[in-house]
């Protein structure tokens, strides 16, 4: 009899048996081959197939035979290139899919995929088994052919799904992932199944085929459970709506996003948290997953602002949503939240200034795209260029700028800088003296006034040799100049007399 071990966690796997010829079958259509057909690759310096469609395998072609025997068993056995990576594509696609059962899935390449289905069942009709035919109903709607099975660890319900078996202790010692050379010594001691391993002592076993052998025994008993490596990481919180029938139209849909940003702001508000990004993901009849997503400057938890993004975001998109034969399914996940405190609202009404900024800057993230709409924030240098720096407005707010009464002396700099600054020919009547006059693209400027200089000192704790001259950057000379026709500049001088080489200019910015 086997054992039953108590465990929070269930798990589903899926076997797909013969993906690779039902891919083909799939990206052919039409034009399908009608007789018997593998797929081939190299391997050890000779054509050998990978894979068989079940016309050929009922012929008795397996995958690592060669070429040549399979032809002379089966003449006209038709022969296609193996394609690994438009099979990863398609397992990635299933997976896409998978996830209206749960957000826990993750691919068992080549051919399967397992899924945490603890607490999930509820969804379709409160048992694991009506999840099951569900899922294999929808494979089998796209032609595949796949083998599911359940089990309490990951190992278990793939080691059932592959050897076609419902319980464990019927599986074939060949289910231990362990070396070819451990399967062959144990059927030599006459065990031939897992049930066989169990009820014999494992020391013994453990100290001829070394300590992996009882880990990977006892997860496949389901006496320990590694747990899965998700594709997504699993959100903070998910809602999820399903449809009698589908819905095609851009009205219902909106209903659905509507509906849903409801239940997450009754979630949000139970924690105490609000919102930064809200992703939506619409499953196709057919099998096809669409997704959106909106950030929001400050965590939130007002579905009618999130109604709104989602709609702008639907208007905005560059390829239109495709509806097809209908969305079955809505899912809206939070992955990113942050505390939101509970706001007292006082007796007299007042605009609230920060919150119309903030839902401004929202809509033109969602509607100009996130990196279009931009803050300034200060950066940790006294190098002008690194002084500041632009951040997505989405981001955060903008740091606070020191002001004029918090500086020892107001510092003048242009609003415009050039990246990188621009070399420019300057006359000077003294080595280190100001500019008379300088060559700026092609033109002579005279200058009528000049202020300055502000020296900047380089930053020589970023340097390798410390505070050492002559070692990293130059001190800067900078000097705001104004011309014969009243145009101002700022331009500086790199490097001082002495540090080695003559010093150069360059223009750095312009006032307005």
């Amino acid at each position: 009899m086997e054992t039953e071990f108590f465990t929070t966690r269930r798990y589903l796997a899926v076997f797909l048996p013969v993906l690779p010829a039902e891919r083909l079958i799939r990206s052919c259509g039409d034009k399908a081959p009608d007789v018997p057909f593998a797929l081939i690759e190299k391997q050890r310096g000779a054509m050998r197939l990978v894979a068989c469609d079940t016309a050929a395998l009922g012929l008795g072609m397996t995958p690592g035979m060669a070429l040549a025997d399979a032809r002379a068993r089966v003449p006209d056995l038709a022969v296609f290139d193996h394609d690994p990576q438009a099979d990863r594509q398609l397992l990635e696609w299933l997976a896409d899919g998978c996830e209206r059962y749960t957000p826990s899935c993750a691919l068992d390449p080549p051919q399967g995929l397992i899924l945490d289905i603890s607490g999930c069942a509820h969804i379709f009709g409160g048992t694991e088994a009506a999840l099951a035919r569900d899922l294999k109903m929808r494979l089998r709607r796209h032609g595949l052919t796949a083998r599911i099975a359940l089990g309490a660890t990951p190992d278990s319900a793939r080691a059932k799904a592959r050897f076609g078996v419902r319980t464990i202790n019927a599986l074939p010692v060949h289910a231990l992932d362990c070396d070819a050379k451990v399967h062959a010594a144990l059927q030599r001691a006459g065990l031939k199944t897992v049930g066989d391993l169990a009820a014999r002592p494992r020391a013994a076993f453990a100290a001829r085929f070394g300590k992996d052998y009882g880990r990977t025994l006892a997860r496949l008993l389901e006496e320990e459970d590694p747990r899965i490596t998700p594709r997504r990481a699993a959100p903070v919180i998910q809602v999820a709506l399903n449809f009698a029938e589908p819905v095609a139209r851009t009205q219902d849909v909106m209903a659905g996003i509507t509906h849903l940003a409801q239940q997450s702001a009754i979630l949000l508000q139970e924690r105490g948290e609000g919102g930064r990004r809200f992703e939506i993901s619409l499953f196709r009849s057919d099998g096809h997953v669409a997704r959106l997503a909106v950030d929001t400057g400050t965590p939130t938890r007002d579905a009618a602002l999130l109604d709104r993004l989602f709609g702008e975001r639907i208007d905005t998109l560059s390829d239109p949503l495709d509806p097809g034969f209908g969305y079955d399914m809505i899912h809206m996940a939070v992955p990113r939240s942050e505390y939101l405190a509970h706001v007292q609202a006082g007796l007299e009404s007042k605009v609230d200034v920060k919150a119309e900024k903030a839902a401004l800057i929202d809509r033109l993230s969602v509607r100009l795209g996130p990196e279009r709409i931009r803050h300034f924030h200060m950066g940790n240098s006294h190098i002008p260029e690194r002084a500041t720096f632009e951040r997505p407005a989405q981001a955060g707010p903008p740091s606070a700028f020191r002001t004029t009464s918090q500086m020892q002396e107001p510092q003048m700099r242009p609003f415009r800088l050039f990246d990188p600054p621009q070399p420019v020919e300057v006359t000077a009547l003294l080595p280190d003296g100001p500019p008379r006059q300088f060559r700026w693209r092609r033109h002579v400027h005279l200058v009528h006034s000049v202020e300055g200089p502000e020296r900047i000192a380089a930053e020589w704790w970023r340097r390798p040799a410390g505070h050492e001259p002559g070692k990293g950057g130059l001190t800067r000379d900078y000097y705001r100049v104004e011309d014969s026709e009243g145009r101002r500049f700022w331009m500086f001088r790199h490097g001082l007399y002495g540090e080695g080489g003559d010093p150069r200019w360059y223009l750095h910015g312009l006032f307005a």
